[in-house]
């Protein structure tokens, strides 16, 4: 499951694990016009880890960037 968010400065994207336990933490995606940051909590060091990206990276996320804001649920495999 996600959500989309369109913000003032920023789409901002929420991966939700529902896969089989154990479940990971939520994956937060924030799309900025110069970079794309990935962040999720670890709670083995308990920190946030930060993945930024180049526009140009995120050109597989393109299609849930342009989904209206919702909650939406990826097709079983």
């Amino acid at each position: 499951m996600f959500t989309i968010e369109h913000d003032f400065d920023a789409s901002v994207i929420v991966l939700v694990d529902e896969g089989a336990a154990p479940l990971r933490e939520d994956v937060t995606v924030q799309a900025f016009a110069s970079e794309i940051t990935f962040e999720q909590w670890d709670p083995r060091t308990d920190r946030v880890s930060k993945i930024t990206l180049s526009p140009e990276q995120l050109r597989d996320l393109t299609a849930a960037l342009n989904l209206p804001e919702g909650i939406y649920r990826s097709s079983p495999e």
